[in-house]
Parts: structure tokens; C-alpha cells; sequence
């Protein structure tokens, strides 16, 4: 179906039309609306989120698990301007990953927006670091060493569909796990970690390529020097993510990230199910009772200086750093979606050109900074 869309190129900042048709961009051509004015909506690619555990009440760590929860997610995150994600599930027992891996894998073939919504699993543990600190909020009971058999029968209940691993290269068979992913097409990323740099190291040249929410999932205080961020900052083919929610990292850490990666920097929401709720008490699946702030700021209630996870969706961390003048619009937009889909090789690597996947987002910069999403098109068709 043909269809065109204006506004103005988050990047040139020119009017222009673009033309879809059967799912891929056609034509990218300056241009005016019919009425003679521009259209002030700017349209860039759709937003690539490689780490979402929930959103607005839907919880994909919250068992028994089923295919309708996928479906009710997908079309949350489109709301937000997300055409790609990676639902992340978090250590729990076998049999309840297999549980997971089932219902997301039943989900995209029952449905094939919602396969191609999905952009592969993000399997966040159980191979992480049992240590309190490192090991964040995963279930201490649940962490365990890489075992590539057991990562074989989750493979094979999702259907082939993960993609990333978060792992800590600390444990003794880590490398040759890392390495068996990096061979079958896994990316391997590096998170809730103990690990000395030499475990880094090696783990790079096994075949890790991301650090995952990095500056969060560690320790409260390292030695200066040597330690498993500064190791990780000086592996220049390591991806990082970032949580850029203005809760999880100060302003200075992101500054110096970004600037030490570069192209290799990316955002993600890791947000959970609470995002998109509104201020409030709530009691977590784990029975841990938290408070969503008027700010966003989601923490515990029983010692609020302590973070209870992410609230808020790629948009808000867009307007953060843009906010915090720590990169412009079109970075800090790339950052959460071109630069994802080239470390993950997706199809819509290219961005905003003729001949991508016509996975857009329209969207205004409201008074007060933040992104307010208008559409969003997933392969050429309006979601919302």
C-alpha cells in the first residue's frame, strides 16, 4: 500500500515527504504540505529497544507466562515509538525461561507484526555474578554458572529467537560459553559482573561485543585502579548501553562514556513493568513494595536511595540527554535506534534512506523538553 507521511527530517531538519510502499521507504523528497506549511512534526527511524523487562502493568517476568502478553506488550512499545524490541527475561528457574521462551516464541508465530516487532530475546542471566551488589535484583537462588546444554533446550523452546546473553565472564566455563555464542550468531554481552579485567580481556577476545547497562548492575565502591569499568571502557570493540533516565547515571559518567565510545554508545529503557503507570505505591512481582516518584524516579519504599529498576521508555532518556546538552536531537536519537540495529544487524541498520524498512516515528519536542510520539508506522502501516 502507498503511502506518504511529512514532516521534518530529524537530522537535516528540512521538510520533507516520505513515500512507503510495501513496507520499505520509496522516496525521500524535500517538500511542503499541501496547505503551504511545514508540517512540525519530525520524522525519524523507529526506535530499537534491546532491553525492555515490561511496560505500562505487563510484566514478562511474572509467571505463568503466555503468547497474549506479548501481543498486549508489542502494541505498548509502539505507543512509545518503539518499532523493534528485545523482551528481556531475567534470571529465574529453567523451567520457567523455558516457560518464557515458549509464550514469545508462540507469540511470533501466532502473529507476524508481532514477530516482526520482536527483534530477538534478551536472556539477562542466570550466568551473572552471584555477589550482592553485581548481581543487582536477579534472585541469588537462580544464579548459576554457564551451562551450554541448558542454554540449548531455552534456545530451542524460543525457537532460535535469542539473541543477546548478558553473562559475567567471572565463572570458569564462561569463555567457552561466550565463545559457542559468538559462533552460533549470539551476542554475548557483559553485565552484572565481578569479573577481573583479565576475565574482560579474554572475554572480548572469546567474542563479547556489549557492556550491558553499563555504570549500573556493579559494585557501590571499586579500587581506583585497575577494575572491571575502566577494563571495559578500554575494549574499543565493546559496545556499551546506557540507562539515561537521569536516576540510573549522573550527567558526568554519560558525558565521559560517550565520548570514550562514540558510535559504540547506545541507549536502552531496561524498564519494567511499572513504566507507564502513573506516580504511585506498587507492590513488584517479588512482593517488594516500591514507589514510582512524581519525577519518574522508581525506588524502594522502604530506603528510597535505592533504585527499584527503570520507569521510563527510550523517549525520556532521548529528551534526557538532550536536556542535559550532552549530545543533540539526532545523536541522542541514533543512539537508540540506528546505532542498536547495526550492533544487532537488523534491516533497518540504515536508518531514515530510501530502501529501509519503513519503521518511523513521527514526533514533537514539547515546551517542558520532553518527546511526545505521534505515529508510529511499522513496516509502512500506522500502529498508532
Amino acid at each position: 500500500m502507498l503511502q506518504k507521511i511529512n514532516g521534518i527530517h530529524y537530522i537535516t531538519g528540512e521538510p520533507i515527504t516520505v513515500t512507503m510502499n510495501q513496507g520499505f521507504i520509496t522516496e525521500i523528497r524535500t517538500a511542503l504540505d499541501e496547505g503551504g506549511r511545514n508540517d512540525d512534526r519530525l520524522i525519524a527511524p523507529g526506535l530499537v529497544d534491546l532491553q525492555i523487562n515490561g511496560c505500562n502493568g505487563i510484566d514478562l517476568n511474572v509467571f505463568p507466562m503466555d503468547s497474549e502478553r506479548v501481543h498486549s506488550i508489542v502494541r505498548e512499545v509502539w505507543k512509545e515509538g518503539v518499532t523493534t524490541f528485545f523482551p528481556t527475561i531475567t534470571t529465574n528457574s529453567s523451567a520457567n525461561l523455558i516457560e518464557a521462551m515458549t509464550a514469545i516464541a508462540k507469540a511470533c508465530d501466532e502473529d507476524a507484526v508481532t514477530a516482526a516487532t520482536v527483534g530477538g530475546i534478551h536472556l539477562e542471566g542466570p550466568f551473572i555474578s552471584p555477589e550482592n551488589g553485581p548481581r543487582g535484583a536477579h534472585k541469588r537462588e537462580f544464579v548459576c554458572e554457564p551451562d551450554w546444554d541448558a542454554f540449548v533446550r531455552w534456545q530451542e523452546a524460543a525457537g532460535g529467537r535469542i539473541r543477546i546473553v548478558t553473562l559475567s565472564p567471572e565463572w570458569p566455563s564462561s569463555i567457552d560459553f561466550i565463545r559457542r555464542c559468538s559462533e552460533s550468531g549470539i551476542t554475548v554481552a557483559i553485565g552484572h559482573t565481578a569479573a577481573s579485567p583479565e576475565q574482560i580481556r579474554n572475554s572480548v577476545a572469546a567474542g563479547a561485543r556489549m557492556s550491558t547497562h553499563f555504570g549500573n548492575g556493579s559494585h557501590l565502591t571499586l579500587p581506583r585502579h585497575p577494575n572491571y569499568l575502566w577494563e571495559q571502557l578500554a575494549e574499543d570493540s565493546l559496545w556499551v548501553s546506557l540507562i539515561a533516565d537521569g536516576f540510573h547515571l549522573p550527567e558526568s559518567f554519560l558525558k565521559v562514556v560517550m565520548r570514550m565510545k562514540q558510535e559504540h554508545a547506545i541507549l536502552v529503557s531496561d524498564a519494567v513493568h511499572l513504566s507507564g503507570m502513573p506516580p504511585g505505591t506498587y507492590c513488584s512481582h517479588n512482593r517488594i513494595h516500591v514507589v514510582k516518584t512524581n519525577e519518574g524516579r522508581l525506588q524502594l519504599a522502604d530506603e528510597p536511595l535505592l533504585l527499584a529498576g527503570s520507569a521510563q521508555m527510550l523517549p525520556w532518556g532521548i529528551a534526557h540527554l538532550i536536556s542535559k546538552k550532552l549530545c543533540p536531537l539526532h545523536e541522542a536519537w541514533d543512539m537508540a535506534s540506528v546505532r542498536p540495529s547495526i550492533l544487532m544487524n537488523l534491516s533497518t541498520s540504515s536508518g531514515l534512506q530510501v530502501g529501509s524498512p519503513a519503521d518511523l516515528v513521527l514526533f514533537k519536542k514539547e515546551e517542558d523538553g520532553g518527546i511526545f510520539i505521534c505515529e508510529t508506522y511499522k513496516q509502512g502501516f500506522p500502529v498508532i
